[in-house]
């Protein structure tokens, strides 16, 4: 049987969790990171009568500064769901996070998602952001291969009722056909809004099947398809290529598994976003590398059913910050990444937060930095 990416981190062993060793892009930087600090929320934390864990997405309400994180619980441990918080952050440090209420997500009759074993359309929920000018949510779902549920991108009201569903490319969806398609589990797992509020970004983890593999030890994977649709009418707009690292480093055990992958994405301005590369390699750990595109680069893949070697133009990279170079306690499974409160000085607050898997092995951690932006 195969296993999935969440099952392999759920065996794993605490010297596999450890921080790899820095990878030294060659790269030129876009910006540079200060970490202000750190905090972790107690394993498996019960809240409101669930537990709090695969905290996968995180995004910030400047107006209240109440925070949003998802969890990408697939109503296994309780009804899939959502969570408000606050987190005293300024520029000396980052306090404990305070959770504030639970909201579950609503299909849209109004019933909760069921799990895999009460079957239906079970979501597997992977990226949040607030819309600040609809007072609204944005949330994504993987959707689920063997169960032939597609991904979807929904708008709800903040007390997780249904509002909308997004119109998403046909490429995207889950497909008939062994070579073709999302690979299951490695579908939207990124999300990011324009400041303008105009248009929503949806990223793929990995790319599809038809457009070439995943990465591998010295070798970059296929291109992932990043979509921009639009606010107003939830239609597809425009659609760029982001081409992922290779795998940093070999796992310890040869032919044991090692990943990487995109996150998350968030956007700097109306143009510019930062990506998020995840990797995990068995007996090394995790490495996080941040990089900055600009979605005007690179060409228009929407209408491109397969993309082939020399004919695309992907978007290209500079990157932003390697974290094993920035004074962190530990590297683990960071799935979501915001904006927060602006400093005295001008700058902008960057937080990333931890999917721990439901994992003992692993922590829900957050993590702020002060993000110095170059000209």
């Amino acid at each position: 049987m195969l296993l999935t990416r969440r099952q392999l981190l759920a065996g794993a062993t605490a010297s596999a969790l450890a921080a790899c060793a820095p990878v030294r892009p060659s790269a030129p930087v876009a910006g540079r990171l200060r970490l202000i600090g750190e905090a972790t929320l107690p394993h498996r934390l019960a809240f409101q009568g669930a537990p709090v864990g695969g905290l996968s997405a995180l995004d910030f309400d400047a107006a209240t500064g109440v925070w949003y994180a998802l969890s990408d619980d697939r109503s296994d441990f309780a009804p899939a769901r959502l969570y408000t918080l606050r987190l005293p952050l300024d520029a000396q440090g980052l306090g404990t996070p305070e959770l504030l209420d639970m909201v579950t997500l609503r299909q849209p009759g109004g019933l909760p998602y069921p799990s895999r074993r009460q079957g239906g359309e079970v979501a597997d929920p992977e990226g949040l952001r607030f819309v600040p000018r609809r007072r609204t949510l944005l949330w994504t779902s993987e959707g689920d291969g063997r169960l032939e549920l597609d991904p979807f991108l929904h708008e709800i009201s903040l007390d997780g009722q249904h509002r909308r569903a997004f119109s998403l490319p046909g490429h995207l969806r889950m497909q008939a056909t062994a070579d073709t398609g999302p690979r299951d589990n490695l579908t939207l797992e990124g999300l990011a809004l324009t400041p303008d509020g105009h248009r929503v970004w949806v990223a793929m983890e990995a790319a599809l099947r038809q457009d070439g593999p995943v990465p591998a030890v010295g070798q970059p994977g296929g291109p992932c398809r990043f979509t921009a649709l639009a606010m107003d009418s939830g239609r597809a707009l425009l659609q760029r290529a982001y081409v992922p690292d290779p795998i940093p480093r070999a796992p310890l055990v040869p032919g044991t598994f090692a990943d990487n992958g995109v996150s998350e994405v968030l956007m700097v301005d109306n143009h510019r976003m930062l990506v998020l590369e995840r990797a995990y390699m068995t007996g090394v750990g995790n490495s996080l590398r941040l990089y900055q595109v600009d979605t005007r680069d690179g060409r228009n893949t929407l209408d491109q059913p397969q993309l082939l070697p020399g004919q695309y133009q992907p978007m290209p990279k500079t990157l932003v910050a390697d974290f094993s170079q920035l004074g962190l306690q530990r590297l683990d499974n960071t799935e979501g990444m915001a904006w927060g409160p602006v400093l005295p000085n001008g700058h902008r607050t960057l937080v990333c937060v931890s999917d721990d898997n439901f994992n003992p092995m692993q922590v829900t951690q957050f993590v702020a930095f002060e993000y110095l932006e170059t000209p």
